[in-house]
């Protein structure tokens, strides 16, 4: 998810690349991995992520001259989590969160989770009004994409964290600690991190795919969909016709890339544009072959007797990260801190990856994950390794006005 000017895509992909050891707690009791909870009693239950892509920041302007809320987290023992559905590990009916009740137990703070994020730009809308008030919008984390974590962070829409109350944050993946939206991580932290790809029936593609120009060949016109996030769908193409976009490109190579979609639109070889429901797609049969996310695959493998196929294009694919904040009018920041701090343990990290099955940003998790499921902890969409993200690229960083202007010529273009 992410545009660059001064984050290029090599430090970030090598960021994803080491892996230190330690906790700092005792560690969580194990809950079911999401293998586990997707192959027990609710196996059939649907699994795309709400995952969207990536992009981020621009220069620092604030929208709002509002301060900071008063703190309540000394009298209410509370704290409030917007995040995307299936984005945190659930117990085996699919009603709990395990390391949340852990985490209730060893603080005595409730958390109200709450799967309120489907979209980066649908869930701002929603807030946006507030945001600027510097009001209350009734939650005290939200997990949003780089792109749109640069944006609420411009515009002077998050608290600043108080790192000391945050000691665990130290185990983030040492180049993570440092993008251009938000220096020193001073305003956010990395939740997941994921590829953008292809995926695709192994019946209906028994010869898989190694280039987004596999998605047009005629036979599969009509059962082709792409991602509803411009900088996964775009950042493909474009990568196909031999753009980088972590690189200099402008208008002209937006243009071409927007050029292909359009036409595949036009012709109906595209069937939909789509955002994580390409993964119900996918198993109906209604789309074989798809730009998608590595994490949906992952799981709706777990689901479906391993029918689907994900690969990172030869000519490269995707990487994005979504990131948890404090919206300026949280009254709830310390608690929410004691909530950044948990999950960047190591063995929280790691139960919480072997259920989302995307990429984690914690140093030590993968030592950690090989006591939850050793197959899991070789997995290169959740593990990757130096090969895997040297072939991923992050989109760069787009200007505010290129933003207005590459979003809506994109949106034009899907019919949104």
């Amino acid at each position: 998810m992410s545009p660059r000017r001064a984050v290029p895509a090599d430090p970030r992909v090598r960021a994803l690349i080491a892996a230190a050891r330690g906790a700092r707690r005792a560690p969580v009791v194990p809950g079911p991995s999401r293998r586990q909870f997707l192959t027990g009693a609710l196996g059939g239950v649907g699994a795309g992520l709400l995952l969207a892509a990536c992009g981020t920041g621009g220069s620092p302007s604030s929208g709002t001259s509002a301060t900071a809320a008063t703190d309540l987290s000394d009298t209410e023992k509370l704290v409030r989590w917007a995040n995307w559905t299936l984005y945190l590990d659930q117990d085996e009916a699919g009603t709990g969160y395990p390391t949340l009740e852990a985490f209730t137990a060893q603080t005595g703070i409730d958390v109200e989770y709450t799967e309120d994020v489907d979209d980066n730009d649908t869930f701002y809308g929603k807030v946006s009004g507030q945001l600027a008030n510097g009001q209350d919008i009734g939650y005290d984390i939200v997990t949003l994409t780089d792109w749109m974590a640069a944006r609420m962070i411009r515009m002077g829409y998050t608290q600043e964290l108080d790192r000391s109350a945050i000691p665990n944050a130290a185990n983030i993946l040492p180049d993570l600690a440092e993008v251009d939206f938000d220096p020193g991580r001073a305003h956010s932290l990395t939740w997941q991190s994921g590829f953008g790809g292809l995926a695709w029936s192994k019946d209906a593609v028994p010869g898989g795919m190694r280039s987004v120009a596999d998605l047009w060949a005629p036979e599969l016109a009509g059962k082709v969909e792409v991602l509803s996030e411009m900088r996964d769908t775009i950042g493909l193409i474009m990568l196909d016709q031999g753009v980088d976009p972590s690189g200099d490109w402008g208008g002209s190579e937006f243009d071409a890339a927007l050029a292909v979609l359009r036409e595949k639109i036009d012709s109906g070889h595209i069937r939909q544009v789509r955002g994580n429901s390409y993964a119900q797609d996918l198993v109906s049969g209604d789309a074989v072959a798809v730009i998608g996310w590595s994490g949906d695959i992952t799981a709706l493998n777990y689901e479906n007797d391993d029918r689907f196929a994900f690969a990172i294009p030869e000519a490269g694919g995707t990487l994005w990260s979504d990131n948890l904040m404090i919206p300026v009018g949280a009254t709830h920041k310390a608690n929410a801190e004691a909530v950044l701090d948990y999950y960047y343990d190591p063995e929280v990290a790691a139960q919480v990856a072997a259920w989302v099955n995307y990429i984690t940003p914690v140093q030590g998790a993968q030592e950690a994950m090989a006591a939850i499921d050793p197959e899991l902890a070789e997995n290169p969409m959740i593990f990757p390794d130096e090969a895997t993200l040297a072939s991923a690229h992050v989109f760069r960083t787009l200007t505010p006005e290129e933003e207005t202007t590459y979003n809506g010529a994109f949106l034009d273009v899907i019919g949104a």
